[in-house]
């Protein structure tokens, strides 16, 4: 095999404040390695880039910060042979709606946010892997269908409303090292696993494109 085996290939990854700087560089630099192109996206709200706060977990130390330039509601979904929802609160942030002007907010309107719609469509492309990690399963809980019957791991903070979309929780072991893949969702427990998670994503990305068998 090849030691750059996801050369020309693109990986999106969705991102919001309150993501975790090492997750970050471990995209960067682990799929870099591999060959692909990274690309971090976001919500952009018209403007032409923003800048992101990294999460802090010690008083005191000062957030990292990330600039994005790419909207995702502007990219061709068809180019990315996988899409990745970073951990932590960043899929909570991009779940954010506003219901029409002089409209209540409706049931129906959780799954009209922008992020939810892009990752509902990926989940519609058996050729692109979906890589949601951590809480990151939270950008597809307002589609519950899209999670009925897919073996997934997760933090423990989102797994309630995992099991309420009837998805199939496979508790970390030492066989599947904190990620479950299945076919085309590849999920990890938490960011710790960022390095297994995304050598993951990269024997599906060539499984399902003859690569590999998975």
């Amino acid at each position: 095999m090849s030691l750059r085996p996801l050369e020309g290939k693109k990986i999106a990854v969705l991102v919001e404040s309150q993501y975790v700087p090492g997750e970050i560089e471990a995209y960067r630099y682990g799929f870099g390695a591999l060959g692909a192109e990274v690309h971090f996206m976001s919500r952009l709200w018209g403007n032409e880039r923003l800048t992101f706060v990294g999460e802090v977990e010690q008083t005191g130390q000062t957030p990292q910060t990330l600039e994005v330039s790419i909207d995702f509601q502007s990219v061709k979904l068809e180019d990315y042979a996988a899409v990745i929802m970073a951990a932590n609160y960043t899929s909570v942030r991009l779940r954010y709606f506003a219901p029409p002007e002089g409209q209540p907010v409706s049931p129906e309107m959780v799954r009209t946010a922008p992020a939810v719609e892009f990752f509902a469509r990926a989940m519609q492309n058996p050729r692109i892997v979906k890589g949601p990690l951590c809480h990151g399963l939270w950008i597809l809980t307002p589609n519950p269908e899209l999670l009925k019957g897919r073996k997934v791991i997760c933090h423990e903070v989102v797994l309630a409303d995992v099991l309420n979309c009837g998805a199939i929780y496979v508790p970390q072991d030492a066989q599947n090292g904190g990620v479950v893949v299945d076919g085309d969702l590849v999920t990890g427990r938490s960011w710790h696993e960022v390095e297994p998670f995304i050598q993951a994503v990269a024997r599906q990305i060539l499984a399902l494109n003859g690569g590999l068998n998975s």
